[in-house]
């Protein structure tokens, strides 16, 4: 792995406070949202980290690192406009739980991967982005996100019907 620029290490930096303030806000919470300053910090932290990522070229050109941060972009946006959009207003809440957790996923899979090939530092877990380790990981990520979301939508179901 090439070494940590700075702006590696100010986008790595960001990613973890994000990711703690996404954890937090969903054990506190059980939803991000901007209704709440942990929410806020996530979607903020996790919106630089996103553009950040974008200007990061450490593996020779754009990857599957750059789709995630668009996809989180996007994600991101598609998790605001919803809630503006009338039209939307029966599954905004869903649908907004949805892409903002979905973006905590997004944010696992290039920080488990980063983390296995860089560290410990003089002597990786990982050597290779095609360690089936990896695959394990990125699959028990995503195996989390669902079971996560659908707890997430009964509770907002929950919620729903209690007004």
């Amino acid at each position: 792995m090439p070494e940590i620029t700075l702006l590696g290490w100010f986008h790595t930096i960001i990613a973890i406070v994000a990711l703690l303030a996404g954890f937090y806000t969903l054990a506190v919470y059980k939803i991000i949202s901007l209704e709440n300053r942990t929410g806020q910090v996530y979607l903020v932290c996790t919106m630089i980290a996103a553009v950040t990522a974008l200007m990061i070229y450490n593996q020779g050109g754009f990857g599957p690192a750059h789709i995630l941060a668009v996809l989180t972009i996007l994600a991101l946006v598609a998790g605001f406009l919803v809630s503006k959009i009338p039209a939307f207003s029966k599954i905004a809440a869903y649908f907004q739980a949805f892409c903002y957790s979905g973006t905590l996923l997004f944010h696992m899979i290039p920080a488990i991967t980063d983390g296995l090939l860089r560290l410990p530092v003089n002597d990786p877990i990982l050597s290779t982005f095609k360690d089936p380790l990896l695959l394990k990981f990125y699959l028990l990520f995503v195996v989390i996100f669902i079971i996560g979301y659908v707890f997430q939508f009964f509770w907002i179901k929950k919620q729903i019907a209690a007004v």
